[in-house]
């Protein structure tokens, strides 16, 4: 594992700590490096982050790939994994706190919420060939991206999860339920 990395992960863990709070003396505590060194590798805790929801994101890219190409999933399967993919390494990180990202680092908040509104088309492709064998019916992709990256959105820019006391994980998985299954008993 490169120093970059080592970074990332203790990131994710001070992150899950602290929350925002985190210092850039936390991340280099953690992995035991000087903080003189951790800033020759990132300039500043913005560009940590921004590095941290990049690394991210490219993981969920992977497993969306992953998930595309594997042959084992029915196509419902693999629409829904393709939805609420994450990654195993980042399932303990606690999503509910970035809820003040979007009030304390707005540039970082833009970024997570660009990542969210682009790159459908391998979800749409699945989309499209669930409609094929008859297992969903048409809908428009727009609309459906508008309901799923927003309600993801929502989670992320305020406190309802923590409000409520529900993880992030089982919210997304009552989402896709009600996307789904629509709320009809």
């Amino acid at each position: 594992m490169d120093l970059k990395e080592k970074i990332i992960d203790a990131v994710i863990d001070e992150f899950n700590d602290k929350g925002l709070k985190f210092t850039m003396d936390d991340i280099a505590g953690n992995i035991g490096i000087s903080k003189r060194t951790l800033y020759t590798v990132i300039k500043d805790k913005e560009a940590l982050f921004i590095e941290a929801i990049d690394h991210v994101f490219a993981e969920i890219k992977n497993c969306e790939r992953e998930i595309a190409n594997d042959d084992s999933l029915d196509i419902l399967d693999k629409l829904k994994s393709l939805l609420i993919v994450m990654p195993e390494k980042y399932k303990t990180v606690d999503f509910r706190q970035l809820y003040d990202l979007k009030e304390k680092y707005p540039r970082i908040y833009k970024k997570v919420e660009n990542n969210l509104n682009t790159d459908w088309d391998l979800t749409y492709e699945v989309m499209k060939q669930a409609i094929a064998e008859g297992k969903i019916r048409q809908i428009s992709f727009p609309v459906f991206k508008a309901i799923f990256s927003g309600t993801i959105e929502y989670y992320l820019s305020r406190s309802v999860l923590i409000d409520n006391q529900m993880e992030y994980e089982e919210a997304l998985n009552q989402m896709l339920d009600i996307v789904m299954n629509g709320i009809k008993s």
